[in-house]
């Protein structure tokens, strides 16, 4: 993968690392550990990030008991204002996609870069980042 100064959590990601019994858990804790180390020794710092709505869509509350794992990540939060609301409804109303990735394209948009997507939908990510004119490396999930 490319060097990578943010990684965006899609909602899949989320799921797995909010529920150890989830099939993907341990993989996933493993590629995010990996792709952090590989792209900290290339780019010289790694930022975890989720969308607001992501977070909402998978479920997690980070004052819930069962989301001590992924709060240790340290993965920040990057909510909606004005203007990203309005870049993410342009974005759902002309690709038709969800409301949580219309959110991760307004952070590919408007987050520095580059950037890489750990998701279970990757042609969705690869059309909500033509539309905001990125091109970040997609992790499957």
């Amino acid at each position: 993968m490319n060097q990578a100064n943010t990684v965006i959590l899609d909602n899949e990601a989320v799921q797995a690392l909010i529920d150890p019994a989830h099939h993907k858990h341990r993989r996933l804790l493993a590629t995010i550990e990996a792709v952090a180390t590989r792209n900290l020794r290339r780019a010289g710092s790694v930022r975890l990030l989720v969308p607001t709505t992501v977070r909402v869509e998978a479920g997690w509350d980070r004052q819930a008991r069962g989301s001590a794992v992924i709060n240790q990540l340290r993965v920040g939060d990057v909510a909606l204002d004005s203007a990203a609301a309005d870049l993410a409804a342009r974005v759902r109303t002309e690709l038709g996609v969800s409301i949580a990735d219309s959110h991760v394209a307004v952070v590919l948009g408007t987050e520095p870069g580059p950037h890489a997507v750990v998701t279970s939908d990757a042609e969705d990510i690869r059309r909500i980042a033509g539309m905001v004119g990125v091109l970040p490396a997609i992790v499957k999930v």
